[in-house]
């Protein structure tokens, strides 16, 4: 008995020891975020009871925490969406616990279980990730694994579901009849120069990747027969060469019938293809893709951005100007052709035109167009798209003269002296209204677009910015429009900004800014969206309260976007991370 009291107590003293070395080796960290919105009715900009669904506050909150101790790693998100503010998805109503994983890994192998994000390549077949901006996140709950077997090679593998707003999960056999597809894919990459010892130093480098993704998902439709196992693969090679870098991916899926491309049969492809050269004050970078039919949802009913278990990367310029970012590119992912051609140049210190700190130039060009699309032969008929049918025939290297979207911009970067930066940016924009943003018989956004800014240092706690913009479009101003079809042309027309932001004692800045919108082809619409900011920033921590007015938009990050509705009110802003 002796010997049994004194084994429990060496073996507390042991647990005890070890429990604080759990906690005082380990590594805390995280993040908090709350958005808060009050609205309030403004007969000025049309808004009413009605167009906010008497909502009249609403907040979008999460916090997360991560833990690691050595080998060891584990994590929570907390999500609150209490309702959620305009603009974002109602089926993110509601509050709990959004994410947890725990994962372990010793270089060698690693494992994680719960819910996690990754990426095969560039996404064309398989990625997982949330943005908070959009209220998007598709992360997958259930097991993944990477395995390391030497140096330079990495094997992954994933299953399991899609996070579907509050949707439950199935608690037990996920392999059961499920509303959302079980996902299951397998990665490999291999870096030879890494793996070759000979080849660690050598100019020319050289990776080659390859993915596999099936989901699994019941068919439960009446109308149509839907494949019970869709599967796609994709390949990847990354070449440098000194400064040069080329690197390109192809993806292939299996006919695949779903609600976004009308439930036709025909396969998916995409093309991804991108060279670049680099040296100290020069770089050039030519990106060509084409997307054909390659939306992949674990859903075959899902709609807009739910449930992608892929990514189709934008290759245009992302605009952080307001004005320009109204009409911000969304990726077709039913098909599309795009380039992007890029030149980013520094003129040298102590030139006549570098002056003391040098001078930034950068050239971009981006244009999307569709693919063509051929008749096909079903059964002694010519159709096209058809439900129920291959849909079309398409050559892939032929671009359509449909123009979706075009960029042309040309920057100057400028540190004048100790206290003036200025930056001056012009935009030549077309823009396909009707199709991005299923504005059905819109006419296109062609439009010029002048953004300069200038920021003056008064001393180093204490500065002053302006920004000023304006955007003139090519529309006549007395369309003759249906009174149903006007509140489509909300953002049309010529525009106006201005902010002016104060920046004292360091932590504090004040702004005000007004974004006029003179040139709507209907005078009701011309409209002042005026803002007020006061802000607050220590380390990690930020405060912003804003009042005002914010203007129809659309938000965009990587491709993807969501429809921001007009509103009047105030908004407050806490984030901070540790």
């Amino acid at each position: 008995m002796k010997r049994l009291v004194l084994l429990s107590a060496m073996l507390m003293v042991v647990l005890a020891v070890r429990a604080q070395s759990f906690i005082e080796n380990a590594q805390i960290n995280g993040s908090f975020q709350t958005d808060a919105q009050v609205y309030m009715e403004d007969d000025g900009i049309g808004i009413t009871s009605e167009s906010i669904d008497g909502k009249k506050f609403a907040v979008n909150g999460f916090g997360k925490v991560a833990y690691a101790y050595g080998n060891f790693s584990a994590g929570i998100r907390f999500e609150a969406f209490q309702p959620p503010l305009n603009g974002f998805r109602e089926e993110l109503k509601g509050a709990g616990l959004a994410n947890f994983y725990a994962s372990h890994d010793n270089g060698f192998i690693g494992i994680t279980v719960g819910d996690f994000y990754d990426q095969f390549g560039n996404g064309l077949i398989f990625r997982t990730y949330e943005e908070w901006s959009l209220g998007m996140d598709n992360s997958l709950r259930g097991v993944r694994t990477v395995f390391r077997p030497i140096d330079g090679v990495i094997l992954k593998g994933v299953y399991g579901r899609q996070r579907y707003y509050w949707a439950p999960y199935r608690d037990r056999d996920m392999t059961i009849s499920d509303e959302r597809g079980l996902v299951r894919g397998v990665d490999g990459e291999w870096d030879i120069n890494q793996s070759i010892q000979s080849l660690n130093d050598a100019k020319f480098r050289v990776s080659i990747g390859g993915s596999f993704v099936s989901k699994q998902q019941e068919d439960q439709s009446m109308f149509y027969y839907i494949p019970k196992n869709v599967g796609s693969f994709a390949g990847r090679i990354n070449l440098g060469y000194g400064r040069f870098t080329f690197s390109t991916e192809y993806a292939y899926k299996i006919n695949d019938p779903s609600a976004i491309n009308n439930y036709i049969y025909k396969e998916g492809q995409a093309l991804l293809a991108s060279l670049s050269y680099s040296q100290k004050g020069l770089g050039i970078v030519l990106q060509v893709k084409r997307i054909d039919n390659m939306s992949f949802k674990s859903m075959y009913t899902a709609q807009e951005n739910d449930l992608d278990i892929n990514f189709i990367p934008p290759i245009n310029y992302t605009h952080t100007h307001s004005l320009p970012s109204m009409y911000t590119y969304s990726t077709q992912p039913n098909g599309e052709m795009g380039a992007q051609f890029q030149i980013n140049y520094t003129i040298p210190k102590g030139t006549p035109l570098g002056g003391k700190y040098g001078t930034k130039l950068a050239l971009n060009f981006s244009q999307v167009n569709d693919i063509i699309r051929d008749s096909i032969n079903d059964n002694g008929m010519m159709v096209l798209n058809m439900p129920g049918t291959d849909g079309y025939k398409s050559s892939f290297f032929e671009a359509s003269g449909h123009k979706f979207y075009r960029d042309i911009n040309f920057e100057i970067d400028k540190k004048i002296n100790k206290s003036w930066h200025v930056n001056a940016q012009y935009i030549n924009l077309f823009y396909d209204m009707a199709t991005i943003e299923g504005h059905v018989g819109m006419p296109d956004v062609e439009a010029n677009i002048v953004a300069l800014e200038a920021t003056y240092k008064i001393n180093t706690k204490n500065s002053l910015r302006l920004e000023l913009q304006g955007l003139w479009e090519k529309i006549n101003k007395n369309s003759d429009v249906d009174e149903s079809e006007k509140k489509d042309y909300l953002k049309r027309g010529d525009w106006a900004f201005a902010l002016l932001e104060y920046t004292f004692a360091s932590r504090w800045f004040v702004s005000v800014a007004d974004k006029y919108n003179y040139g709507n082809p209907f005078s009701e619409y011309r409209d002042h969206y005026y803002t007020g900011s006061i802000g607050f920033v220590k380390d990690a921590t930020r405060v912003t309260l804003s009042a005002g007015r914010q203007s129809e938009g659309v938000v965009c990050v990587g491709g993807v976007c969501r429809v921001v509705p007009a509103s009047s009110g105030f908004t407050l802003t806490v984030s901070t991370s540790f």
